[in-house]
């Protein structure tokens, strides 16, 4: 991506609004143009300047920032990470499509984390690709801000599923989505495998290929394949490929040379 990312920061409290700017100062790629206390001064600033990147408090003075998201969604432009105290607004920031929810007080690597997401999803916008907006994981990143996700906010045939991640068996890359497998139940998601990732609990997931993350505790079988791969093998019948590359992480887990 060309140019440095324009970025504004909307919070009615300097403390907080501090924060971020003093995060994002430290990022060469990312350029603060705009600071603002209300909902009202940050649409000001919308409409004057070209921006990239906004990061909205929810709750401001005489406009909220879901409100503020919600007037300037129809263009898709610029794209919205929100900061907020409030855990009850993960459903609508999901409706009006922002990249990521960060849930006061949140740390500097998760903050990293959602700039990360920004990144992707600017690149690709810009290279012509579809957005990723704070869809399945993405809207459940928000909530539990220092801890893996214990559910995932899935939309999927027109509805919004919660889905424990303990019931999910395993994930696959399909094109610009993953498929999420949990029982009976298969959700197709647009969502990154490493955003995905980033959010489920590391000591219950564990990638096994570039397109498959599963659920260690499904695994009832490894046979050796060939080219150093081995097959595993789920409890409900499942056959995934484990890759050269991610042989060693699954050993140093099952504590057992392969």
């Amino acid at each position: 991506m060309s140019g440095k990312i324009r970025a504004l920061v909307a919070d009615d409290e300097p403390i907080a609004r501090d924060r971020v700017v003093s995060l994002l100062a430290g990022e060469p790629d990312v350029e603060v143009v705009s600071q603002c206390a209300t909902g009202s001064e940050a649409r000001a600033a919308i409409e004057q300047s070209r921006l990239d990147l906004l990061f909205l408090d929810i709750q401001m003075p005489e406009m909220s920032g879901l409100d503020l998201a919600r007037a300037i969604q129809a263009n898709g432009e610029p794209a919205v990470v929100f900061v907020t105290a409030h855990d009850q607004y993960a459903l609508p920031a999901f409706e009006v499509h922002a990249l990521d929810y960060l849930l006061k007080p949140f740390s500097a690597e998760r903050f990293r984390a959602a700039l990360g997401h920004a990144r992707e999803h600017l690149a690709r916008r810009r290279a012509g690709g579809g957005p990723i907006g704070l869809t399945s994981g993405g809207a459940a990143s928000a909530v539990a801000a220092h801890e893996p996700r214990k559910r995932l906010m899935v939309k999927s045939g027109g509805r919004i599923h919660l889905v424990r991640t303990v019931d999910i068996d395993w994930c696959e890359a399909a094109g610009n989505y993953v498929r999420m497998h949990a029982g009976p139940h298969e959700y197709l998601v647009r969502e990154t495998m490493a955003h995905l990732e980033s959010q489920l609990d590391r000591q219950q997931f564990m990638r096994i290929h570039r397109s498959t993350i599963v659920n260690v505790d499904r695994i009832v079988e490894m046979q050796s394949s060939f080219n150093g791969e081995y097959v595993v093998q789920l409890r409900n019948g499942t056959r995934l490929t484990l890759s050269r590359g991610y042989r060693d992480a699954i050993q140093a887990r099952l504590g057992k040379p392969l």
